[in-house]
């Protein structure tokens, strides 16, 4: 089992970046990604269901950051928009085997498989 992600990069602020995570080897029926700024702890960001129909947002990012998954390609997106240098962490897609929920999706322990992260730096 492999989740993959990247798109990670320097920005300036007010602009965008997409992330991907490429799922193989398993099928997750929840999907989230979370980030971990440098010396603090992990928070979660995003989470979505199989169909992409529920999505679950942090209050820090919703109306800016869209979470979305094409599962004919085993991959799942973060869309982000507006950036800002609070943004600035390492970005990590995490895989549920057993879905997730309003408030599971936003427990770390909710999800089996983590990927490596992907580093995203956004300059005021």
């Amino acid at each position: 089992v492999q989740l993959q992600a990247s798109g990670g990069g320097l920005v300036q602020a007010g602009n965008s970046l997409t992330l991907s995570c490429a799922v193989s080897g398993a099928t997750f029926l929840g999907m989230g990604w979370f980030r971990q700024a440098s010396g603090k702890d992990r928070q979660f960001v995003a989470a979505i269901n199989w169909s992409g129909s529920d999505t679950y947002y942090a209050d820090s990012v919703e109306g800016r950051f869209s979470i979305s998954r094409d599962n004919t390609k085993s991959m799942v997106y973060l869309q982000m928009n507006r950036l800002e240098p609070e943004d600035t962490a390492v970005y990590y897609c995490a895989g549920a085997f057993n879905g997730v929920g309003r408030y599971s999706g936003e427990s770390d322990g909710t999800y089996d498989y983590w990927g490596q992260g992907t580093q995203v730096t956004v300059s005021s």
